[in-house]
């Protein structure tokens, strides 16, 4: 009697996925039963009964895709299993959707995805007693299900569904495979579980093969699998990691041993520290590179600073939104995840640590920059470090820090010693300790770099020859040298015997500016047809933007772009509109890669050339004050120090001179190095000027000079008025001097760039747009190394008169 049908419609997907099954023939093209494809070798998963007695067969997809057609197995590629009812059969080269398998088995009264006569729903009525058909023993128990007549008609002996696999429902994975009735008197549908079958043999066949299925087809949602959790942080690497170097990286042999010794050894955290372009972010891809390489695989998530939220309690919250953005890319592009399913919901880090432990390897987070980290979650540093460590405790995972040395200096002392780990070679010294330390290259390392971005030995400077950062961008300048131009290397230069001096990293940096700012040019000309000379005006006008977004970067923040600043730079579009709105700007940019997503911001790819751009635009003197010297302020009982703290944001640079510590406490104003401050010590807080009394006697010459130019500047603005607004980022303190954000302007006379103090002369290079440098600083030509200088200078504003901009 035909068992009753369910009343509630079954949950889960209802059609097998597509190019999944296969049939099983003989050569003559009579059907001998069904199979499923379980590997990356083309290991095909069938019934004893269907290969039985057959000296060849004939497997191919069952909906007759493929071009090459079926594959011929001859009787030394088939593996008989007659005590589980089940054989394996290599078909290499087919053309088939492997299926993941699932870890558990199915129970009681769960709904299943049987291919019997077409895919049908099923549901398990629970285990069912029936003999092998060998005499290497028999499977305990197998799986009764309940089916309609044609479907059970179908999986009874010479019905062709031999062999089919049995689908979980919900998660879409293989738990049994169908097998043609074998304990007399009973009209049931019986299946294999394939879990239990590996309980029987744990060192046979099958046992091997549901291992490498686990390695190497995924599985996303409820039923996650290893392979699935590789998929998933590989993702994470492709999409938030750096972009592929144009050539291989070189690898440094003592960082790449420390590395491996931190996989292989029982501590949880690793600090890779050096300044920016030292080459953090290139070792950590390197790291994700060779661990998702070689026979054993292991789970690599890819973190960025300014992916941190500042609420996160943990490491483990950024870990789980970078997992959930990576199964949303995964579910796009078609990835192995049950219907109506969200696989996103069910990749947590927890689970995949789970996963990587269970397979004898470990899930590592790469944190890259945590200094961009919001200003908010900062503030709660400790927090936040103590609660990364007590998750990694928990879930086994372990983290890689590629961060600055102030970074490390503040947090090592927070995790504690077990966690750390503490590198064989030496040590840059207290008190930055328990870390692997980056610098230049090793001059054997700098050789082969060279030899591989293909840089004659002398083309640089001996200080910047073994500079990661500046290699490759010198390496990317010359690779874009059109057809004619002279190598730089060729031209004649200013030294005695006429040849060309070595290049050193302003040049370099200059010349790299001035090909994203010339490839940036050519997507937004190609819609208007310009060249030549109307080319390279928007190109001059890209770089003015550029500046402008370097200088709104030193704003209140962690040294990134809001979105609203810009999108008021790049302003997004098709290309089409008038040229001097830079339609498409926005697209331009991001593609070239000079500027990329962070967070819910933008930053300058390469971190050491945004801070050289920044520096251009940078007013050492106000910085200097804003940041040392007005912490100086007041007298012993402290009261001046909170008056310089609570007027910092809202005075103007030079204050008013010969106020003194007390005159800064009544009014709010902070006071500027040598105005109303000498140095600590008995003259402190009497409100003399550097020269009125003894404590010039204990500075160096050069102090007390420029003590006393900044209190003659800071008189003649306090005479005439002027109120600076704006503010720079360095560590949380303001620093005024700078127009706001968005005016699009510096207000005020001459300033001074941060190399050399020389001053900055400042040029107009398009409507609206400024560009600050200095000879051998980006903007200017003065190593053109393109072969291209501004053709729109434009001319030059006289100091203390700049011209007004629209931003």
């Amino acid at each position: 009697m035909d068992d009753p049908p369910p009343q509630a419609p079954p949950p889960g997907r209802t059609e097998g996925p597509a190019g999944a099954l296969l049939r099983v023939e003989d050569t003559t093209g009579r059907s001998l039963g069904s199979g499923f494809l379980a590997d990356d070798r083309g290991t095909v998963v069938t019934a004893y009964e269907a290969v039985r007695g057959a000296a060849e067969l004939l497997v191919g997809r069952a909906d007759g895709a493929g071009v090459a057609g079926p594959v011929r197995v001859g009787a030394d590629a088939v593996t008989p299993l007659p005590g589980s009812g089940l054989a394996l059969l290599r078909a290499p080269g087919l053309a088939a959707v492997p299926l993941p398998v699932a870890a558990g088995e199915a129970a009681r009264g769960a709904y299943v995805l049987v291919a019997a006569g077409g895919w049908r729903q099923a549901r398990v009525l629970g285990p069912a007693p029936f003999a092998g058909d060998g005499a290497d023993g028999a499977l305990a128990a197998g799986l009764e299900l309940a089916i309609g007549t044609d479907g059970r008609n179908a999986a009874r002996p010479g019905g062709g569904a031999a062999g089919a696999p049995v689908l979980d429902a919900a998660t879409g994975q293989v738990v049994a495979v169908l097998t043609p009735s074998l304990e007399v008197g009973r009209q049931g549908c019986f299946a294999v579980p394939l879990r239990a079958a590996v309980r029987d043999a744990p060192d046979g066949a099958l046992a091997a093969l549901l291992a490498r299925n686990e390695a190497t087809v995924p599985a996303l949602g409820a039923g996650l699998n290893l392979a699935g959790a590789l998929q998933l942080t590989a993702t994470t690497v492709g999409s938030e990691g750096p972009q592929s170097p144009t050539a291989p990286p070189v690898e440094r042999p003592g960082t790449a041993a420390e590395l491996a010794a931190f996989e292989d050894g029982p501590c949880l955290v690793l600090g890779l520290v050096g300044a920016p372009g030292t080459g953090r972010t290139t070792e950590l891809a390197a790291l994700a590179a060779r661990r998702a390489a070689g026979a054993s695989p292991a789970p690599t998530v890819w973190l960025r600073g300014a992916d941190l939220l500042p609420d996160d309690l943990d490491v483990g919250e950024a870990a789980r939104r970078a997992l959930a953005r990576a199964a949303r890319i995964v579910e796009a592009a078609g990835g192995t995840a049950p219907d109506g399913a969200a696989p996103h919901e069910d990749a947590s880090p927890e689970e995949v640590a789970r996963l990587a432990r269970r397979a004898g390897r470990s899930l590592v987070l790469l944190l890259d920059g945590p200094e961009e980290m919001p200003p908010a979650l900062a503030h709660r540093l400790s927090a936040w470090t103590t609660g990364t460590a007590a998750w990694l405790a928990r879930t086994g995972a372990k983290l890689v820090v590629g961060c600055r040395p102030e970074y490390w200096e503040q947090v090592c002392g927070l995790f504690p010693g077990a966690l750390r780990h503490r590198p064989a070679g030496p040590q840059p010294g207290r008190p930055v300790t328990d870390c692997v330390p980056l610098g230049d290259l090793p001059e054997a390392a700098a050789a082969k770099a060279r030899a591989r971005y293909g840089l004659a030995d002398g083309l640089l400077a001996e200080r910047h020859a073994r500079h990661p950062l500046t290699l490759r961008l010198l390496a990317d300048v010359r690779r874009a040298l059109p057809p004619g131009v002279p190598d730089p290397a060729e031209r004649p230069g200013p030294d005695e015997d006429g040849s060309a001096l070595p290049l050193d990293r302003d040049a370099v940096f200059s010349a790299y500016l001035d090909l994203m700012c010339l490839r940036t040019a050519v997507r937004l000309a190609a819609p208007h047809g310009l060249r030549g000379t109307a080319l390279r005006r928007v190109a001059a006008r890209v770089a003015g933007r550029l500046h402008e977004a370097a200088r709104r970067c030193l704003g209140p923040g962690q040294g990134e772009l809001d979105r609203e600043s810009f999108e008021s730079l790049f302003p997004w579009g098709t290309g089409g509109g008038r040229l001097g709105e830079l339609p498409g700007c926005a697209s331009a940019v991001l593609t070239e890669g000079l500027i990329i997503p962070a967070g819910a911001g933008y930053r300058f790819a390469h971190e050491e050339l945004g801070d050289w751009l920044q520096g251009a635009h940078l007013d050492v003197d106000a910085a200097l004050s804003a940041l040392v010297h007005r912490w100086r302020v007041g007298g012993a009982d402290g009261a001046g120090r909170e008056a310089a703290g609570a007027g910092a944001e809202e005075t103007p640079r030079g204050a008013e001179s010969g106020g003194g510590g007390a005159g800064g406490a009544g009014d709010g104003a902070p006071v500027v190095a040598g105005v109303g401050c000498g140095v600590d010590g008995p003259g402190a807080g009497s409100g003399r000027r550097p020269g009125d009394g003894a404590e010039e006697e204990a500075l160096p010459r050069a102090t007390v000079r420029r003590r006393r130019r900044m209190a003659e500047r800071a008189a003649a603005e306090a005479g005439r008025g002027r109120v600076r607004g704006g503010a720079w980022r360095m560590w949380g303190a303001r620093v005024p001097g700078w127009g706001a954000a968005g005016t699009g302007r510096r207000r005020g006379g001459r300033g001074r760039s941060a190399r050399g103090g020389a001053p900055m002369r400042r040029r107009l290079t398009g409507r609206g747009s400024w560009v600050a440098g200095r000879p051998g600083r980006a903007g200017t030509g003065r190593r053109d190394l393109l072969g291209v200088r501004g053709a729109a200078r434009g001319r030059r504003s006289r100091p203390g008169r700049p011209r007004p901009s629209s931003g």
